[in-house]
């Protein structure tokens, strides 16, 4: 049986309108509240979060986590959470990890608890959404919650991108006879340069939005900003506190001089006209994050602060070929089932995949950018894949924490044509 490869033929299509984004969706039940005064109520029965903190993260093969397989930096973020929350392990019901590419996450995810103390009555589970996996395991914890079968749970999100890079996916030529499955597995970049095309966002647009992302992120560096949402972990190589994936000194004339990564996929292969470098896309990282929820009620009874809320989320598919616009589809349906305005909404996480997919998503949701990722995004900051559902959330709250704002919604692209988004609201107010 013959495999096909990524990019094998070529597909053209034509021009997308805001309103022809092939999404699919099925009717999702209702959200428990409705508009900003239901949701910032507080109920015993909500689902609360009582810590939230990252790692530091690291450049893929060059930085301070690189050498670091995802169990032992599991351990490390599980032990530290121990010794800082004090939290008796005992009264863990359930654990989620995000992630997308270390083979056996379940089984390296379960041996990580068990080593760092967690008692082995407390089950794990791992989820695989790619760009949105962290989030799922915010999720699918909180969906525990509500139902009933847990109380307190860990939502963890976790990449190593040095040790597990992403596989080539293959699939067999009957499935890739159709053009939107050939189109699933194409690799990310490729998906940069359609939305570029399909949607004419220039090369100088691009580089000025990874511009924005990478002064906020070096401002916000040198503040001090990102110490208080990072945990502090113990590694072969020392104590880990501080992201070294941030660049110091970029210009929007630096930008512009570096050369396409990807010319085989721009208009013309041999026009150099493509747009994504490495300075306006996403980095390749390490690093890991974790949440932990549970019920107001029992956050009470345990005398545990409350810092944040997890209202709702949304999932949704779009074409394969532009998954990058995928949270103009995402928060829409999140605000409309939770019958909020975009007005009402204090802080945006919105993943930074490429430069090209972030300034569609920034321009067709009119919203204001001094209310977007303020602190620079994944293009400054890295993306370690199953990582960022959960780190958004992290800086999403201490952003809120320091400016007294209440209303977080957090969003991403998802590989093969999907997208999330995610509600959350802060009480530390």
């Amino acid at each position: 049986m013959m495999i096909l490869s990524p990019l094998k033929r070529s597909t053209s299509f034509p021009q997308l309108s805001r309103l022809s984004f092939g999404v699919g969706y099925a009717t999702a039940a209702r959200a428990p509240s409705k508009g900003l005064h239901e949701i910032l109520e507080r109920r015993p029965e909500d689902v609360v979060i009582t810590f939230a903190k990252r790692t530091a993260m690291s450049r893929a093969k060059k930085g301070q986590l690189n050498d670091v397989p995802v169990d032992k930096l599991l351990h490390s973020l599980f032990r530290a959470t121990l010794e800082r929350t004090r939290l008796d392990p005992s009264k863990v019901d359930d654990i989620c990890v995000g992630t997308c590419h270390p083979p056996s996450p379940l089984y390296i995810s379960r041996a990580a608890a068990i080593a760092a103390g967690i008692p082995h009555k407390v089950p794990i589970s791992t989820v695989n959404r790619l760009c949105s996996s962290g989030l799922m395991a915010i999720r699918n914890i909180a969906h525990s919650i509500q139902s009933g079968e847990a109380e307190v749970g860990l939502a963890v999100g976790v990449e190593s991108m040095s040790m597990n890079p992403r596989p080539t996916p293959e699939i067999t030529d009957i499935v890739d006879e159709n053009p939107r499955s050939h189109d699933c597995i194409q690799p990310m970049g490729w998906t940069s340069e359609m939305v570029a095309q399909t949607y004419n966002i220039s090369r100088e647009k691009q580089d000025h939005y990874a511009y924005i992302s990478h002064s906020r992120a070096e401002k916000a560096l040198k503040s001090g900003k990102f110490a208080s949402e990072i945990i502090p972990i113990e590694t072969d190589g020392g104590v880990i506190s501080v992201d070294d994936t941030v660049r110091p000194g970029v210009t929007v004339s630096s930008l512009s001089a570096l050369k396409p990564v990807f010319p085989q996929w721009g208009p013309d292969e041999n026009s150099g006209e493509a747009t994504t470098t490495a300075g306006n896309a996403s980095g390749v990282g390490d690093g890991a994050a974790l949440c932990i929820l549970t019920t107001r009620s029992r956050a009470q009874k345990e005398g545990w602060e409350v810092l944040g809320k997890w209202v709702w989320s949304s999932i949704v598919g779009v074409e394969p070929r532009v998954m990058g616009i995928a949270p103009v589809v995402a928060i829409p349906k999140l605000l409309e089932s939770t019958g909020l305005k975009k007005e009402d909404v204090d802080l945006w996480e919105i993943n930074e995949a490429f430069a090209s997919q972030f300034a569609y998503c920034v321009e067709q949701l009119g919203v204001p950018i001094e209310k977007i990722n303020p602190n620079g995004g994944s293009i400054a900051l890295t993306h370690p894949l199953g990582m960022t559902g959960v780190r958004q959330v992290v800086t999403g709250l201490s952003e809120l924490q320091r400016t007294g704002g209440q209303v977080l919604v957090t969003s991403m692209c998802i590989g093969s044509g999907m997208g999330a988004a995610g509600l959350f609201v802060n009480e530390r107010v």
